[in-house]
């Protein structure tokens, strides 16, 4: 660098903008709408949604070391210990589209996963930005959960109590032999039956997956909420409501 005439041994330093990754960890009782938000988040951050579970699902059909180990695990009827459940997860964040940070759902379930993500993430220079808890009524969350169905052909989702604007009409089908409760039946504005998930149609699967939610998730919800991280959001309001109060947040953290 040239100085009045003369040359200067100073070094020229670039200064280079850095930009973490956007890691965000959703968290909230079945039927508080993390499903939707997920995608809006997705859709408007372009980072992708991350579920532990269609993780789990697709080691079903995969013949590696890991997928074997998991596909014995669950084969035996046990919960997918926390060190196994953290490898899964390492491999999806290396993969490229998960470059720019993702949208947790179903992880991490303990404090113990939630300190080996937070090692992960600064090992690589990141860390998580926010968690986003998803709070409902808990008579709400079960009438969301027991009432939705699905369009097998256009994916969106309706509820016979809260959404049901694509809904023609729906009746309870009793069992011919009165073995099983009444099935919902719901039909489409264009005549197409509505699809229910298995794990809905069961008043007692809904209300044991709210009690355990309930029993395993505080312990985390403190850990977020001492490290300054957890960002509670009423989900009990309007999609656009709440996806306008998740982008603030979001914004706020970027």
């Amino acid at each position: 660098m040239r100085d009045q005439g003369r040359f200067t041994n100073r070094p020229v330093v670039f200064l280079e903008k850095i930009t973490m990754g956007l890691y965000l960890i959703l968290m909230g009782v079945q039927g508080a709408g993390k499903g939707e938000q997920a995608k809006f988040i997705e859709s408007t951050y372009g980072i992708p949604q991350v579920s532990t579970g269609d993780l789990f699902r697709a080691m079903k059909t995969r013949t590696d070391e890991l997928a074997q180990r998991i596909q014995q695990i669950m084969a035996a009827g046990n919960l997918i210990d926390d060190d196994t459940t953290n490898e899964v997860v390492r491999e999806r964040l290396s993969q490229p589209d998960a470059a720019n940070g993702v949208i947790l759902d179903g992880y991490p379930r303990t404090p113990a996963q939630a300190d080996w993500l937070e090692n992960y993430l600064n090992s690589r220079g990141e860390k998580v930005g926010a968690v986003l808890l998803f709070e409902i009524d808990l008579y709400t969350a079960f009438k969301r959960a027991f009432g939705r169905v699905k369009s097998s052909k256009t994916g969106e989702t309706f509820n016979i109590y809260s959404n049901a604007g694509g809904i023609k009409s729906y009746t309870w089908e009793e069992s011919p032999d009165k073995r099983f409760p009444p099935r919902l039946v719901a039909i489409a504005a264009d005549g197409e039956e509505l699809a229910r998930r298995p794990d809905d149609a069961s008043a007692d699967a809904i209300i044991k997956r709210i009690d355990t939610f309930l029993k395993t998730t505080q312990p985390l919800i403190d850990h977020y909420k001492r490290k300054g991280l957890l960002k509670v959001i009423p989900a009990e309001r309007s999609i656009e409501e709440v996806s306008a109060e998740v982008k603030r947040i979001i914004d706020a953290v970027k």
